[in-house]
Parts: C-alpha cells; structure tokens; sequence
C-alpha cells in the first residue's frame, strides 16, 4: 500500500563499530523499535566520537561542536523535537531536525544524518526513519543470528579486550590509560577502556 511507505518507525541506537569496508570510517547501528529491522549507517570518526561520549555519559575536557549547538539552542529555548531519517540517495542517508522555539510552528533543518544522531542523543528525542527506508535499506536479523552478528556484519561494537589488547593490563594500567585517553580527548579509547574496567567488576 502507497500510504505505508511514509509510515514512520522509531528507531533506537543499538551500537557503533568499526568499518570493515571504509577506513578511519564507524557504522552506526540503528534498530526498528520492536523490530528485527537493522540500518547500519557509515559515519566519520569525529561523528562518532560525539555519539560514543554522549550515550557514555562522558564529560570532555572543552565542549564538542554538538554540545556548543545544544547549548546555544537552550539559550535561547530552541528544542530539537525529532529526528527524521528522511531519504536515501546512492548509498547516502539524508535527516533533517524537526526544531521549535516555545509554541511557534515546528523547523525542518536538513542535516547530515551523524550530526542528527549526535544531537537526538544531547537532546533526547526520538529517531525516525520512513518504512520505505527500512524496506530498502534495512537488514532482518532473526534471534539465532544476533549471535553472529560480530563475526558477520560490522553492526556490534567490538570488545575493548579484542579490539585494543586491553585484556593483558592491569586494573592499575587500565585506570592510567582511562584518565590519559580523557586528556587526549580521545574518546573511543576512553570508552573502551571504561568497558574493560567493568567487564572485571
């Protein structure tokens, strides 16, 4: 049926991992609400460090670019209401944020599709995409395949002990290369090691 192409369906951030097929790139998994449905999206290093920080509950030591928008639009009472994954064109995700300011009429802002990511996260709003979208682009994961999803797809975020030879460090060595990757502002490290560290509580 035409009318449910445009259905919207909420998704939810389900993890970032490396690219196996783009260098220096991440994939952003984003999963159907209440679905099988996954959309792996290939985002930049940077976009993902925005991401990982926020849903790690990171504080960097100077605020990154999303986190000057965000507090920029609390200033001066702008919201970000929801974010809308909106189109696919050769390979390419396009999204757009759905803003308002008080009780004025609701601002569709066209942005790359790993800014509204790192901003729905800052924001907290809900994350759609279109059932067009999922139905072309979307991957179908059955309950005995998430199991292999690491070893299959670039859709599960490697383990910190594999990916990074985190494992033959001592919780004293682990706790020094936490706070040195904080200081480097290197995040993905951080988060890493943070994930060893609790692996061992």
């Amino acid at each position: 049926m035409p009318g449910n192409d445009n259905r919207k369906v909420k998704l939810d951030i389900l993890g970032l991992s490396y690219s196996q097929t783009q260098t220096g790139a991440y994939a952003l998994v984003l999963g159907e609400e209440d679905g099988k449905r996954r959309l792996p999206i290939i985002i930049g290093n940077f976009e993902a460090q925005a991401i990982a920080i926020e849903l790690e509950k990171m504080k960097p030591s100077r605020p990154l670019t999303h986190d000057i928008f965000k507090a920029f639009a609390d200033t001066f009472h702008v919201s970000v209401t929801e974010v809308i994954v909106y189109k696919l064109v050769e390979g390419i995700f396009y999204a757009k944020l759905v803003c308002r300011q008080g009780k004025e009429k609701a601002v569709e802002l066209d942005t790359r599709t790993s800014d509204a990511i790192a901003l729905a996260v800052r924001f907290k709003c809900p994350i759609y995409t279109y059932e067009s979208i999922l139905s072309s682009a979307g991957i179908i994961l059955e309950e005995d395949d998430m199991e292999k999803v690491s070893e299959d797809e670039d859709l599960a975020v490697e383990p910190a002990s594999e990916s990074s030879g985190l494992s033959s460090l001592s919780s004293e060595e682990l706790d020094a290369e936490l706070e040195k990757a904080i200081k480097e502002e290197n995040y993905e490290r951080a988060s890493m090691v943070r994930d060893e560290i609790n692996r061992r509580l």
